[in-house]
């Protein structure tokens, strides 16, 4: 199904604030996918290699989901927009919070006591 064909299309403000919106989800995805290959790339005696290793996958795997929720979300926002319905809610960002702020406390673990 096309989105163009659900509802009628919204004020292109907002379509195209949905839109950077969805650019700064990919450009934060890209970021993620960055620091997973430059930790396992460029920083060789940070920690095991294993941990590294481990690090830098789980880095790039959020990059992939975060990429993916960000167009998944963008297209639910479009089709309530164009169906003149409230804005979707979503408890993931507070999911995507916290897997954040799990990986900064096992970096901050690793870099204080194993370096």
């Amino acid at each position: 199904m096309k989105i163009s064909r659900v509802g009628e299309a919204p004020d292109y403000r907002f379509s195209l604030a949905n839109e950077r919106t969805f650019l700064a989800w990919i450009r934060t995805a890209l970021g993620f996918l960055a620091a997973g290959v430059g930790l396992d790339q460029l920083a060789p005696q940070f920690a095991t290699p294993l941990i590294r290793e481990v690090l830098a996958l789980l880095l790039c795997l959020f990059s992939g989901a975060l990429a993916l929720y960000g167009y998944l979300r963008w297209l639910r926002n479009e089709k309530a927009m164009r169906l003149k319905e409230d804005l979707p809610y979503t408890r993931m960002l507070m999911a995507i919070s916290v897997s954040l702020l799990a990986v900064a406390v096992v970096v901050m673990v690793l870099v204080f006591y194993a370096g």
